[in-house]
C-alpha cells in the first residue's frame, strides 16, 4: 500500500487538521482530528473530500464526512480518493 503524506498540517479548532493534495487531479482532503470531530473523543480521525481545495460532497467515496477513521483507514480512503480522475458533478 501507498503511504500518503501530508501537504500541510495546522492548528485547527484546538486540535490538527491535515491538508491532502494529489498531482494526478484537482481532487484532495481534509482529515481533522479536534473537539468537534467525529471519533476526536477516543483518537480518531474525520476525513472530508476536497476538489479544488473546497469541501466537496459529491463523490462515489461519500456525500459527506467520514468519521471515526484509524491512521489505516484514512490511507485507504486516501488512496480511493487519489484514483478520482473526473470532475465532481
Amino acid at each position: 500500500m501507498v503511504w500518503y503524506g501530508y501537504s500541510e498540517e495546522r492548528s485547527h479548532l484546538g486540535g490538527v487538521q491535515r491538508i491532502y493534495r494529489f498531482e494526478a487531479s484537482r481532487y484532495g482532503a481534509s482529515v481533522v482530528r479536534h473537539m468537534g470531530s467525529y471519533g476526536n473523543e477516543i483518537g480518531l480521525w474525520e476525513l472530508a473530500i476536497t476538489y479544488n481545495g473546497t469541501l466537496c460532497y459529491t463523490t462515489p467515496i461519500t456525500d459527506g464526512v467520514i468519521g471515526y477513521l484509524t491512521e489505516d483507514e484514512v490511507q485507504k480512503y486516501l488512496a480511493q480518493i487519489d484514483a478520482l480522475r473526473d470532475p465532481p458533478p
